[in-house]
């Protein structure tokens, strides 16, 4: 129980600290200084993802990141265990990269400012036409060269399962027309959601797969892709 009040203290009090880096990002953003202000936010969230998830005292093994392309915006797609996804993701991938995230996270302070700036989108799954209007800004953001990840599944497993992907889920790489990089997140629910929402140290396995081509498909290509990905990344769940 201690390390979960630890752990939320320093989350917040981290948060705090970071204000005056965070006037400084709305600077930069006003000022239209968009490297400078991609970069600046981009190393901020991930030095605090990082450390957010070594105080929890989980260690993460990452394979396959090689198969991240250099150069241009993909679309992650990855299986959702647990509260721990996001940090983890933001902290230990190298790629700059955006989240298509629940609505509900608009709610928090601080935490809604950097999620902005980093280009994250914020989509309401029980509102169908402002889930379209969230997949088709994500769709734009990609083709300014954000990356982004979308969790299909919708809601955590809280398990070693993988559940269904939501339909269309995975359109917005078809509107891009950017390649989807499978990941395979195993054990982060072991942070968490197995302990009753308090916090314990885990090992948590990521395994990134090659880039799937989005490009040039055919109609039963589109209609296979979201089986495809799902197949790919439940294979790395049983390794």
């Amino acid at each position: 129980m201690f390390r979960t009040v630890l752990w939320f203290a320093y989350f917040w009090a981290y948060l705090l600290s970071i204000q005056p880096t965070l006037l400084k990002v709305n600077r930069l953003e006003r000022m239209d200084r968009t490297l400078e202000h991609d970069r600046l936010t981009n190393q901020t969230a991930k030095k605090w993802a990082h450390s957010l998830v070594k105080l929890a005292g989980v260690t993460v093994e990452i394979q396959g990141e090689e198969n991240i392309p250099a150069n241009g915006s993909v679309l992650f797609v990855s299986n959702h265990q647990g509260n721990f996804d996001i940090p983890i993701l933001l902290g230990y991938l190298d790629k700059p990269k955006a989240f298509i995230a629940k609505i509900e996270l608009l709610k928090l302070p601080l935490i809604r400012s950097w999620m902005t700036h980093l280009k994250c989108v914020f989509m309401d799954r029980s509102d169908i036409r402002q889930s379209l209007r969230v997949i088709n800004q994500a769709a734009e953001q990609l083709k300014a060269g954000y990356s982004m990840v979308i969790f299909p599944e919708g809601t955590r497993s809280k398990g070693d399962m993988i559940g269904e992907f939501k339909p269309g889920s995975l359109k917005l790489a078809l509107k891009a027309g950017v390649s989807i990089v499978p990941i395979a997140i195993c054990g982060s629910y072991k942070i968490m959601e197995q302990n009753g929402f308090k916090i314990k140290p885990a090992h948590v396995k990521v395994t990134i797969f090659k880039p799937i081509l989005t490009t040039d498909l055919t109609k039963e290509e589109v209609a296979e892709l979201p089986g495809k990905v799902r197949d790919i990344i439940t294979q790395g769940l049983s390794h």
